[in-house]
């Protein structure tokens, strides 16, 4: 009898420790589920004097967005005196990727 209840401890404490395992693991346990899930954003970043506009197909995680491709648009330097005008120009042109690439996925 303490055979058998040893034995069904055994079993309980497995599924209890895969179940944690694939808790912690989520989505991230299969990158094709997650990479599905994936969606054409435009992104900025501003780094070294440079304003960089891009679109990113990201997929967001247990553990923060999973950047699956990236397409620049443009490269503003900081100090550019028609920064406002590129600026605006190239989160146009990004809105319009978007849309095209979003449109292709579906």
């Amino acid at each position: 009898m303490r055979l058998l209840i040893l034995l069904v401890v055994v079993v309980v404490i497995a599924l209890a420790v895969t179940l944690v395992i694939s808790a912690f693991r989520g989505e991230e346990a299969d990158p094709r589920a997650l990479e599905s899930a994936a969606r054409w954003e435009v992104h900025t970043s501003s780094a070294d004097g440079v304003t960089t506009v891009v679109v990113r197909k990201v997929a967001h995680g247990r553990r923060g967005p999973v950047e699956f491709g990236r397409q620049s648009i443009a490269a503003i330097a900081d100090d550019d005196p028609q920064w406002e005008t590129k600026y605006h120009e190239a989160m146009a042109q990004a809105r319009s990727r978007v849309a095209a690439l979003e449109s292709e996925s579906d």
